[in-house]
Formats: C-alpha cells, sequence, structure tokens
C-alpha cells in the first residue's frame, strides 16, 4: 500500500511569526515533523507543502522533498486543509503518481513519533475506516463546565452537577498533530475526517496545541521535562 506524508507548512503565521520553522529546543520545529515521518518507514514520500523558499530549504536539509511551492490560491488565509492537500495530490497525479493513504502531518507537532504513526498506519490499514485521527481526551469532564451569562456563572447542564466523572462519557478533542486517511475517501468527500473514521487515543505528555507564544514556550518546557537532551525516546513514553 502506497502511502504519501504531506507537512503543511506556509509561511504566514500571524500570532507566532516564522512558527513552522522557529527554534524549538535546538532545532527548526518542522525538522520533528519530518524526522517522524521519514522513521516511520511509513511513507514512500515525506514531502513539504510550503509557499516560501526558506522553509523549503530548511525542509529539505533534514530529509523532506519539495518538489513544488504552493500556489498562490492555497497559500492565503482562507485556504483549507483539503484545499492544500488536493492540490498537492493532483500535481503528484499529473506526474503519474498517486498514493492509497495520505498523511496531513502538521509541521508543529513536536509530540508525534516514528512509532506513533507505524501505530496509525497499522491500525487504519488493518480498518475498514476511511480515515484516522488522533484524539487525546478531556481532563475535565465537558458535562459539568460552567457557563457566564450576564456577569453570572452557572451550570452549563446543571443534571450533571452532583454526577461522578468516572460515571459521565468520556469527550474527546483532536490531538492537532496529523490525519491519516485513504486517498479515495479524501478525494470523494474533500475531508480528512470523513464519515467512517475511528481514533487514536493519545495520553495528554504526547499533546500539546501550539496556537500562541504561550502554547510554544509551554511545548518547549513540557518537551525538556520528557527528553531532557532532546533526544526523544519513543519507549519513554509508553
Amino acid at each position: 500500500m502506497s502511502a504519501i506524508a504531506i507537512i503543511t507548512a506556509r509561511g504566514g503565521s500571524k500570532r507566532i511569526p516564522r512558527k513552522n520553522i522557529k527554534d524549538f529546543c535546538g532545532k527548526p520545529i518542522i525538522a520533528y515533523s519530518i524526522a517522524a515521518a521519514i522513521e516511520s518507514g511509513c511513507f514512500d514520500e515525506v514531502m513539504v507543502s510550503t509557499d516560501t523558499e526558506e522553509i523549503a530549504d530548511i525542509a529539505r536539509s533534514f530529509g523532506a522533498k519539495v518538489p513544488f511551492l504552493r500556489s498562490a490560491e492555497t497559500s492565503g488565509d482562507h485556504a483549507t486543509t483539503a484545499d492544500v492537500l488536493l492540490e498537492v495530490l493532483r500535481r503528484y497525479a499529473q506526474e503519474g503518481r498517486t498514493f492509497d493513504l495520505t498523511c496531513c502531518l502538521y509541521p508543529t507537532a513536536p509530540f508525534v513519533t516514528g512509532d506513533t504513526l507505524r501505530e496509525a498506519y497499522v491500525k487504519l490499514s488493518s480498518s475498514s475506516a476511511d480515515a484516522l485521527v488522533p484524539v487525546v481526551r478531556f481532563s475535565f469532564p465537558p458535562q459539568r463546565c460552567f457557563v457566564v451569562r450576564d456577569g453570572g456563572l452557572s451550570y452549563r447542564w446543571p443534571e450533571y452537577r452532583n454526577a461522578r466523572s468516572q460515571d459521565l462519557e468520556p469527550f474527546y478533542h483532536d490531538a492537532g498533530q496529523f490525519y491519516l486517511v485513504r486517498t479515495k475517501a479524501f478525494l470523494a468527500e474533500k475531508t480528512v475526517v470523513p464519515a467512517s473514521c475511528i481514533p487514536l487515543v493519545l495520553p495528554e505528555t504526547k499533546v500539546q496545541d501550539i496556537d500562541n507564544p504561550e502554547d510554544f514556550e509551554l511545548a518547549q518546557m513540557k518537551y525538556s521535562i520528557l527528553y531532557g537532551n532532546g533526544q526523544k525516546k519513543e519507549e519513554s513514553l509508553e
């Protein structure tokens, strides 16, 4: 089964300037995603979709392919992930290369490992599902959340105010790291989360959103605590 890893790394980050190549514990943050994809051994092609030569050069230096730059249409603020993936797959198809599986891997996912990608690949390949999404359980039950209305605080769902956490249905959110999807299903539904989808549940130790400068610093602190000298040991999180 052929597979491609597409690392989506445009250069126009607003909240964290140059976010995708910003130094993270001694290396450009995109280097971690590239390394995980290569080390997984799952992909026939590990490529970076970017709109800047600077990111392209850095990506190539860490072993990724950058056979072309993004078009203007997929480089703007309103371009979706699906738009970017469609462009990449179409460009490869024009060269006569198609893939059974497509992995959309974010460039700011330093906690992703080759082992995690291999686990996802095996789980999806051995299932009848069209896609796999890594998720993490909410640490606090959303059913017992508060809302602020007219300056007052109240339970959103008062019927759960006295419920025990262990009696409530677990809720999960997107880990924000990667999506693995059968290419045929993606092309048909134009989404990385098609109707037939299975989860890969990750522990909180392997997940950290990086949406603003505070997140970035927190992620570095977390990574340093987990890995010390920066040499990722995948077995340490098992």
